[in-house]
């Protein structure tokens, strides 16, 4: 079957938050903004929590994502984040078809979980 396929910026972000809760030391993610806060105290929670996917102005056909996670206490952040970073890479790429030019990991909290 030939054809176009299209993933969108909310999937491709359901995508990454997915693949950043499988990376050991990783306890949650963290609402990247406001709206997300809200949806949050409603009840109301998504795959894509956590993550700001947008298109990279400087770099046609890639994009770039930010993720806001909560690791566990006593985890190594630095190997985490490394983790982090490979595994969505690896996702984006493997499961979306979607290249990522930069990921921005942001350690937003630190819990026992």
């Amino acid at each position: 079957m030939k054809g176009n396929i299209t993933v969108t910026e909310s999937a491709l972000a359901a995508i990454l938050g997915l693949a950043a809760h499988e990376v050991p030391g990783v306890l949650g993610m963290s609402p990247a903004g406001i709206r997300e806060s809200i949806s949050r105290i409603l009840g109301r929670s998504e795959a894509s929590e956590g993550v700001v996917v947008k298109p990279d102005p400087n770099a046609a056909g890639k994009y770039q994502a930010d993720l806001y996670v909560v690791v566990a206490f006593g985890a190594r952040i630095p190997t985490v984040v490394d983790s982090i970073g490979e595994r969505v890479h690896w996702a984006a790429k493997s499961l979306a078809g979607a290249e990522l030019s930069s990921v921005r990991i942001h350690v937003v909290g630190v819990s026992r979980g």
